[in-house]
């Protein structure tokens, strides 16, 4: 027996296929690159190969995925393995914290011509923020170390650049002779976050102006103008309830870290003309809503939130900072009185995405993949299979 892999009845990838050539004389290069990907990814477009039980004759048809960053069908394999990896980072600490950075909508302009740019020093921003506001003795007065993970889009999939931090609840005194914990439930005072943090995003618009790295901004007096009107008003930071401990901040990473502006669990209806979506409406005590675009503007909606290429979206910092990091974090250990954690969460996660499935014929075989196939090669194949059961 042999059967081609299910797919959800509704797909992104089938919004881009209905509705793509709208924006045909729109899009960059790089723009196209991701559509066409959403569009092959998991289809003979891209090659397969047969799966086989290894218990009785059943077959099935598995095709290639595109692994790029903005398919809802390719992140959970990512999101697995990075946290694989994370599960050495965890500290025995009672809670972790989660603090938002967002950047006030009137930078949106700037943003959207400036990407990477922008998006760079909105990381940058929140990182030193986080690192001085914490070393400073009349808060913390501790070296943090804490994750940062960029997202840029709202419910409804207009643009909302921000950045979630997650954060130990503690860090190394200054001489590094002792774990200073915060005290519990609080972090830092989100106030003086936020007003250290609109400082630094500030300078570092003025200095990339000042090399000449953003574009819209040729003007000086219509620059200064955006900048001194944005420092009038207070900029959003916000500390969330803290984590329970490692696991749960284990679960929190595992929805966050690899999620894109939508995914396919969002469509409720496609057609030739229009898109309908689920969204959470936050002003309205979170109720589940729905809403209805034409199939052109939900595309360049999404498309809001492709990163440059080469563009990293999951930072670390300070304690947590690649060079040297291992030894670090020993170190925190010892000083916890604590060896190094194990949990089940992550390393289930990896399992779940190496482990074969169990063979749906007979229940008892595993399914093993068999060579790669061409598209033309996965043609032939699938081709004697229709001709075989008609």
């Amino acid at each position: 027996m042999t059967e081609t892999l299910q797919r959800p009845a509704l797909e992104l990838a089938e919004v881009v296929r209905r509705h793509a050539h709208r924006l045909a004389d729109e899009l960059s290069g790089e723009q196209q690159r991701i559509l066409r990907a959403i569009a092959a990814c998991r289809t003979a477009a891209l090659g397969g190969h047969v799966e086989r039980c290894d218990q009785c004759p059943y077959r099935r048809v598995a095709y290639n995925s595109c692994r790029n960053r903005h398919c809802p069908k390719c992140r959970a394999s990512a999101c697995a393995r990075w946290m694989a990896d994370r599960e050495a980072e965890l500290l025995p600490v009672a809670e972790y914290f989660h603090v938002v950075f967002t950047l006030p909508d009137a930078f949106n302009a700037l943003a959207l011509a400036n990407r990477r740019v922008v998006y760079g020093a909105l990381f940058d921003a929140a990182a030193r923020t986080l690192l001085e506001v914490a070393a400073d003795p009349r808060h913390l007065g501790a070296r943090v170390g804490f994750w940062s993970i960029l997202h840029t889009w709202g419910q409804r999939l207009s643009l909302h650049p921000h950045v979630h931090c997650v954060v130990p609840a503690g860090g190394l005194s200054p001489d590094g002779t002792r774990w200073v914990a915060c005290r519990p439930g609080f972090f830092l005072p989100v106030r003086v976050l936020s007003r250290v943090f609109r400082g630094k995003f500030i300078d570092a618009l003025r200095r990339a102006r000042a090399g000449g790295k953003l574009l819209g901004a040729e003007d000086a007096a219509a620059f200064e103008r955006l900048l001194d009107a944005s420092v009038r008003r207070e900029w959003v930071v916000y500390a969330k309830p803290p984590f329970g401990g490692p696991a749960q901040v284990l679960r929190y990473l595992a929805r966050y870290t690899h999620r894109i502006a939508i995914g396919n669990r969002r469509l409720r209806a496609v057609d030739d003309r229009t898109v309908t979506f689920a969204y959470r409406d936050y002003a309205h005590g979170n109720r589940e809503r729905t809403m209805t675009l034409d199939g052109g503007e939900f595309l360049r909606r999404f498309l809001l939130h492709a990163v440059p290429s080469g563009f990293m979206r999951i930072r670390h910092y300070g304690l947590l900072a690649n060079r040297g990091r291992g030894e670090r974090l020993a170190h925190c250990r010892r000083l916890l009185g604590a060896t190094p954690l194990t949990t089940t969460t992550t390393l289930a996660l990896a399992t779940a995405e190496v482990e074969r499935p169990c063979c749906p014929a007979c229940g008892r075989g595993r399914l093993r993949p068999g060579p790669h196939l061409s598209p033309l090669q996965l043609h032939r194949l699938l081709r004697t299979i229709r001709l075989d059961s008609s």
